[in-house]
């Protein structure tokens, strides 16, 4: 076994707020979350590499070097239009190169993304999931108190989220099935409307509005019996590991978590197929649990903060 390894994660573009997603690789290794250079501890240290703060992560890096400290870097936002967003810029793109060519490991979340890394200069990347505190997770609710479909995604305007696809697929579920559909709105007057036209035809159609809470999330999404999405931005994947601690499966999407936990009912695959699979864990007792127990596993194997840590430690080790 390999030497833990505590790793310090420097995100200067944190504010202190509901902890972003990334922060799990400290979590995980029993590690602090920093935002001043100055405080980070002796050793490795994971830089989130963000849209505002590239000069500050390329002038840290020369910095901790000095220190003798093991430099890892990692995206803060890895979906298709994260990057576009981050990157799309010819100085944001030169201090990335830079900031990749002096690092010592870049941490993939996405597995689509070790040859990017690669090809922009960093010397040695890996595929490492975003952890899931899972062991810790409340015990999920008994099948027989599960019913309806979450719908898993929440963004009309980027196109490859597919949102609106994946309303109207649930709904038309909905209505034939004859059980709940819940939906987030986070998108204010403009979504709410799209999502009310949808509503005056469905009386099982519910709009959960935004702002809320993890905790209130969590228990809304734990009434359920399965999450739908058809997200095609190869994202890590956080509503799908939401669903795994919620003890739900998660159809569709083509992110870290639901390709490693629930490869059978997720993308990429046609609309009709997964609805095929949806359709099926909404009816058949069977199949949800063969589905459930099988992600638990590899969630375990591959997913949980032990199991992550372990890599971790290995890769540093």
């Amino acid at each position: 076994m390999p030497t833990p390894v505590k790793l310090s994660v420097l995100d200067f573009g944190w504010r202190g707020y509901e902890p972003p997603f990334i922060h799990s690789y400290a979590a995980c290794t029993g590690g602090s979350v920093l935002t001043n250079l100055k405080k980070v501890p002796a050793g490795p240290v994971l830089i989130v590499l963000r849209k505002t703060n590239l000069r500050r992560a390329s002038a840290a890096i020369d910095e901790l070097r000095k220190r003798g400290s093991k430099i890892l870097i990692a995206l803060a936002g890895t979906s298709s239009h994260d990057i576009a967003n981050t990157l799309g810029d010819t100085t944001r793109w030169e201090f990335f190169r830079s900031i990749c060519s002096r690092c010592d490991l870049a941490l993939a979340q996405v597995e689509d993304l070790v040859p990017f890394f690669n090809e922009a200069g960093s010397p040695r990347t890996e595929f490492l999931p975003i952890p899931i505190d899972f062991e810790s997770a409340p015990a999920p609710k008994p099948l027989a108190e599960l019913r309806g479909i979450f719908v898993g995604t929440r963004e009309f305007r980027i196109p490859a989220r597919r949102h609106l696809e994946a309303v109207t697929h649930a709904d038309s579920l909905s209505r034939r099935l004859q059980i709940p559909l819940a939906v987030l709105n986070s998108e204010g007057r403009d979504g709410g409307m799209i999502l009310k036209d949808f509503q005056r035809r469905n009386p099982l159609f519910y709009i959960i509005e935004a702002p809320i809470t993890r905790s209130d999330f969590l228990d809304v999404l734990r009434l359920h019996r399965i999450v739908w999405q058809l997200d095609t931005t190869s994202a890590p994947g956080r509503i799908a590991s939401d669903s795994i601690l919620c003890g739900l499966p998660c159809v569709g999407g083509n992110g870290t978590a639901e390709r490693l936990a629930f490869p059978a009912v997720c993308g990429p695959r046609p609309a009709p197929q997964l609805l095929e699979s949806a359709e099926r864990l909404l009816t058949d007792d069977a199949f949800w649990s063969e589905t459930v127990g099988f992600s638990r596993e590899k969630t375990r194997a591959e997913l949980a903060y032990g199991a992550v840590s372990a890599r971790i430690s290995a890769l540093l080790g």
